[in-house]
C-alpha cells in the first residue's frame, strides 16, 4: 500500500491510500479518485515529504500518538487553526459515524470485502482489520476500502 497526499483543483488538501501507484494513476483516469470537501474528480498528487524507517529513534522525531511521554520527556506540540480544529473534529464525526452505523467484522474484513464485492452476499458497510498484505491484495482486485481515520486522544 502506498499512501498519497493530493490535492485538487480547488486547492483542498487530503490523503488517500492506493495499492500501487499505477492503481492511482488508473483511479485518477477513470475518475474514481475524487475529493472529499468538493467532490472534484481533478485530482493531482501533492508534494509530501517521504517516511523514512531509522533504526531507533532519531532526535526531533514525533513521538508516537498513542504513547505517553515518560517523566521528564518532551513531546511535540502544535498550535492549530481554526480550520485544523474543524478538520478534526469532522474526521472524528466521520469516525463515529462508520463506526456507530457500520458492523464490525474485526479481522474477517477481507473476506468480507470479497464476498460482497464478488456478490456471495449483500453488500453493507462494514469495518475491521487488515494487514497491510491483506489491503494491497484487496486494493489489486479493485476492492474499494478505506483507512478510518485515527486521531489520538483529547489530550489537550
Amino acid at each position: 500500500m502506498i499512501r498519497y497526499a493530493l490535492c485538487c483543483e480547488n486547492g483542498h488538501g487530503f490523503e488517500s491510500w492506493f495499492g500501487n501507484s499505477t492503481a492511482f494513476d488508473q483511479q485518477a483516469a477513470r475518475g474514481l479518485v475524487t475529493c472529499p470537501r468538493c467532490g472534484s474528480a481533478k485530482v493531482e498528487k501533492a508534494i509530501m515529504a517521504p517516511a523514512l524507517a531509522a533504526g531507533g529513534s532519531r532526535a526531533g522525531a514525533p513521538a508516537e500518538p498513542d504513547k505517553m511521554p515518560a517523566e521528564g520527556e518532551k513531546t511535540p506540540v502544535a498550535i492549530v487553526s481554526k480550520e485544523e480544529t474543524e478538520l478534526r473534529r469532522k474526521l472524528k464525526e466521520l469516525r463515529d459515524h462508520i463506526v456507530g452505523n457500520a458492523d464490525y467484522v474485526g479481522e474477517r474484513f477481507p473476506e468480507e470485502a470479497r464476498r460482497m464485492h464478488y456478490g456471495e452476499i449483500e453488500h453493507r458497510s462494514i469495518y475491521g482489520e487488515a494487514s497491510p498484505e491483506s489491503a494491497r491484495s484487496l486494493a489489486e482486485e479493485g476492492i474499494e476500502f478505506h483507512p478510518l481515520p485515527r486521531l489520538p486522544d483529547e489530550r489537550n
